[in-house]
């Protein structure tokens, strides 16, 4: 299930469930898990099952027994509003899991108070430099040097063209000279177009499957 990618010296494996390891650092990576989401979206009348953030939750543990790492760093927008319900799931989840070193880069919708990041084990920067790679959450971002970045955010997606007309769009990892954009971890997004130049690297995922395309 896991594909090995390399890019300016260090090795990532690129998981079908949406993340990687980074293999230098025994890090586990992920962007954009919206944990609450459901519950945010339930709040507002939209009725959103509260089984998809069990779901996530569920999926993000598979992983982290698959890899064992020693840290998960997600590059923003972990969670996705105020606190709710919801969270409290994730703070019996994260009991479970109190020896895993967690650090968040972070995005836009990461603005629960910081007392509950630090109840919950859960260190926070607003950016992260480590062997010479940067990790912040939107693309674009402290770009004055040219330091290769892994982002999240926009929640990438390539489109696959079939016979006639048909097409698909699916979530991908996606690498360029100075750019990693990793997929949104959480099933409840939707994926923005990217348009990858002849030298980049793309990484569809179906099914759980990783599919490196030309």
């Amino acid at each position: 299930m896991a594909t090995a990618h390399s890019w300016h010296g260090n090795t990532f494996w690129l998981h079908g469930e949406r993340v990687m390891l980074w293999e230098e650092t025994q890090t586990l990576i992920a962007s954009d898990l919206h944990l609450g989401k459901t519950g945010h979206f339930r709040k507002s009348g939209i009725a959103v099952p509260q089984e998809l953030m069990k779901q996530d939750l569920m999926r993000l543990f598979a992983v982290l027994q698959h890899f064992r790492p020693e840290r998960l760093l997600v590059v923003g927008d972990f969670f996705h509003s105020h606190a709710n319900k919801e969270l409290d799931w994730f703070a019996r989840w994260r009991k479970d899991l109190s020896q895993l070193q967690i650090l968040l880069v972070k995005g836009n919708h990461d603005i629960l108070p910081a007392a509950w990041y630090q109840q919950n084990q859960i260190g926070c920067v607003d950016h992260w430099e480590e062997r010479e790679i940067r990790f912040v959450h939107e693309p674009g971002a402290l770009e004055a040097d040219d330091l290769p970045t892994i982002c999240g955010h926009i929640h990438p997606g390539i489109s696959i063209r079939g016979a006639g007309r048909q097409s698909l769009r699916m979530p991908c990892f996606y690498f360029s000279e100075k750019h990693c954009i990793l997929p949104a971890f959480s099933l409840f997004t939707g994926t923005h177009a990217i348009k990858p130049k002849r030298a980049d690297a793309v990484f569809a995922i179906a099914e759980q499957k990783i599919i490196p395309l030309a």
